[in-house]
């Protein structure tokens, strides 16, 4: 019988690479993401009005909810919109977003084809501006803007919901990146703690390689029974530019820059997230550590690019899936 023997299992994480959760909080989140700009990310209005000031691309917003009271007038001023969105200003993990795909008379289409009569709808709304989807539980705003027709090369790979892609950008240098397919058990949702997949994305090519559901590594969509290796990202050195630029726009060394890709309107940023989460190293096969340290490198060197098209090409030119 062998025996468990935890040297070499940490000698096997250091190799790969493999960061933890205590070692991204304590040497990365911490020490290179000032506090003080964490509403910038925190805030999804913050975000997309500093997104819209450096010229870089985001759903269109229709509308802000702040009170109780403009509810009721929100109904007037969405008539003529069958599609929209509605998401807490600092919800986190998808809780609360709400998205309306259609109409029948007075009542709202749910994407997973639902109807939700007004009154449901304004509850939805009230719940949002009491807390109750957001982080900390603090009363909050909402956002209601346009609803994404994700990419067609998405339609075989995709159940329901909107696919969206994750590039963590260390000191303005795109480090690895995945892209999440909803699933039917993420309920069209593309959150991966909730069911859906993650796909890891070559940096140079823009391919996906191998995805990884819950624990286990597949190829195939469960629901479409489609590949889900070998796909090529439109746009893809176009992200990684813009994913470098968020660099300057967050203030923040270690983030997370989610995109979404709209059949007409291209490549979209949904959020930036302080915190990115660590199961992008499963869907890579491999761990943020070697890259991390590649950009630290630069850093000491003071080497680092101001340019963020530069630091996209370094990012291609270094970091192979």
């Amino acid at each position: 019988m062998s025996r468990f023997n935890p040297i070499a299992i940490a000698r096997a994480l250091r190799r790969l690479g493999l960061m933890g959760i205590g070692q991204r909080n304590a040497d990365y989140v911490l020490m290179h993401n000032q506090r003080k700009f964490y509403p910038r990310v925190d805030d999804k209005l913050i975000t997309k009005k500093l997104a819209l000031a450096a010229g870089l691309p985001v759903p269109e917003l229709y509308a802000v909810v702040r009170e109780e009271h403009e509810i009721a007038a929100l109904h007037q001023r969405l008539e003529g919109r069958e599609q929209f969105v509605v998401k807490p200003a600092h919800g986190s993990g998808g809780d609360g977003i709400l998205v309306i795909t259609g109409r029948r008379g007075q009542s709202y289409r749910r994407a997973n084809g639902d109807l939700m009569a007004r009154g449901e709808f304004a509850h939805h709304l009230s719940n949002g501006l009491s807390g109750l989807f957001s982080l900390g539980g603090q009363p909050d705003h909402l956002l209601v803007e346009y609803c994404v027709q994700f990419d067609p090369i998405f339609d075989q790979v995709s159940f329901r919901g909107v696919p969206d892609i994750r590039i963590i950008v260390f000191f303005g240098y795109p480090v690895m990146a995945m892209i999440r397919l909803p699933t039917r058990l993420s309920d069209g949702k593309a959150n991966l703690h909730q069911g859906a997949i993650g796909v890891g994305i070559d940096l140079p090519s823009g391919i996906t390689r191998r995805g990884v559901w819950g624990t286990e590594l597949i190829r195939e969509h469960p629901d479409t029974e489609h590949s889900i290796v070998g796909l090529q990202i439109p746009h893809w050195q176009h992200l990684l530019q813009m994913a470098a630029s968020c660099y300057e726009l967050s203030g923040l060394g270690y983030v997370g820059v989610d995109f979404v890709l709209d059949r007409t309107r291209g490549p979209l940023i949904l959020e930036l997230n302080a915190r990115p989460g660590l199961a992008i190293q499963m869907a890579n096969g491999n761990g943020l550590l070697h890259r991390l340290h590649a950009v630290e490198r630069l850093h000491a060197a003071g080497a680092l690019d101001a340019d963020p098209q530069a630091r996209a090409r370094f990012a291609r030119d270094n970091f192979p899936a």
